[in-house]
């Protein structure tokens, strides 16, 4: 297999892969997968503006520029949980009202935020993201989950499963950013 760096659809990314240590196998795979459901996450909110970026489109409450916001927040969670373990989410079982609140706002742009600040955000966590895939000693270092209904009491996860786990969660969001940005302007990513 050749070197392989991610595709990179941004300037902070494209400076990024030109300093970071190239990599080899399933750790050049991962980051290609990610890179290309990131790249088709940021392509939906092209050309749009804050007002747009935060409009709902559909019956969900969901709007562009909180899908962003959201997988930002989930990449970096998981992210951190690959170094420091369960420790790095939060408790979900004494997870109050305000603090379910809190976690809705992920999914609004909320007064005062800009799109062009919700992308900074989310292009220095993948280039963390990144930096880790290519320097983790072991993709098979696992820790256990924290309790959480949605979560297999007992199970562990390791750094590869996280890492699919992002790709999937990124590739979803994706999906549903296509849609909102159809319903607010006919665009497409594809087709």
């Amino acid at each position: 297999m050749t070197t392989t760096t991610p595709a990179a659809p941004t300037a902070a990314t494209a400076a990024t892969a030109a300093t970071a240590p190239a990599v080899t196998g399933e750790r050049a795979d991962f980051l290609v997968a990610l890179g290309q459901q990131r790249h088709f996450l940021r392509f939906t909110t092209r050309d749009l503006t804050d007002e747009q970026a935060g409009r709902r489109t559909t019956a969900s409450e969901l709007c562009l520029g909180g899908l962003v916001k959201h997988v930002t927040s989930v990449e970096r969670t998981w992210a951190a949980f690959i170094v420091e373990g369960p420790s790095a989410m939060p408790d979900f079982t004494a997870m109050t009202e305000a603090d379910f609140a809190r976690r809705a706002d992920e999914f609004r742009m909320l007064p005062g935020e800009t799109l062009a600040g919700v992308l900074a955000d989310y292009d220095e966590v993948a280039r963390r993201t990144d930096e880790l895939v290519a320097t983790l000693p072991d993709l098979g270092a696992a820790h256990p989950l924290p309790s959480a209904p949605w979560f297999e009491a007992g199970a562990s996860w390791s750094a590869r499963r996280v890492l699919m786990h992002i790709i999937a969660e990124t590739a979803q969001h994706a999906g549903h950013a296509d849609i909102i940005r159809e319903s607010l302007d006919g665009a497409k990513s594809m087709g």
